[in-house]
């Protein structure tokens, strides 16, 4: 399907335009990204499913490799059974994470092959190392400020 149909400009500016279009542009619009006619006469109803298929569109383009990631994740699922691990974020070798909890700094330098150094001794995995900073289980990557965890406590 083409969709150089859809009125130019932001998100908000393609679902603002639709109030403006005449009937007959709504219908080739909703033919343009649906691939049929709307099938009901339903003003309100049409602008309302257009503007969801507009942001739908939107999310697509934004979260493209995120999608891709899934699908094949997905695909995974379906032909073994079993649920593919989402790889790691990859982190460039050297560098060197930190976080101050209670008052102290503490640092995580990036190794190679996924490994962590932190005060002196290698680990795999950053929520081990926030583990042993916090005495409680914390998400690695959230602890250090690499995910947004649901409520940051103990900072």
């Amino acid at each position: 399907m083409n969709r150089s149909t859809t009125p130019p400009g932001s998100v908000a500016a393609k679902i603002a335009a639709l109030e403006g279009l005449k009937w007959n542009e709504l219908k080739a619009l909703w033919n343009n990204l649906f691939g049929r006619d709307p099938g009901i006469n339903n003003r309100r109803y049409v602008e309302r499913r257009l503007t969801h298929r507009i942001q739908e569109d939107a999310a697509r383009e934004h979260h493209a490799a995120l999608l891709r990631s899934n699908e094949r994740r997905i695909r995974h699922l379906l032909e073994t059974g079993t649920i593919q691990p989402k790889k790691a974020a990859a982190f460039r070798t050297g560098a060197v994470l930190t976080r101050r909890y209670q008052g102290v700094l503490h640092s995580v330098k990036i190794l190679e092959d996924g490994r962590f150094e932190y005060a002196g001794s290698q680990f795999r995995s950053l929520s081990v190392i926030a583990r042993k900073i916090t005495g409680t289980r914390w998400s690695g990557p959230a602890f250090f400020g690499l995910r947004n965890p649901s409520t940051q406590e103990n900072s």
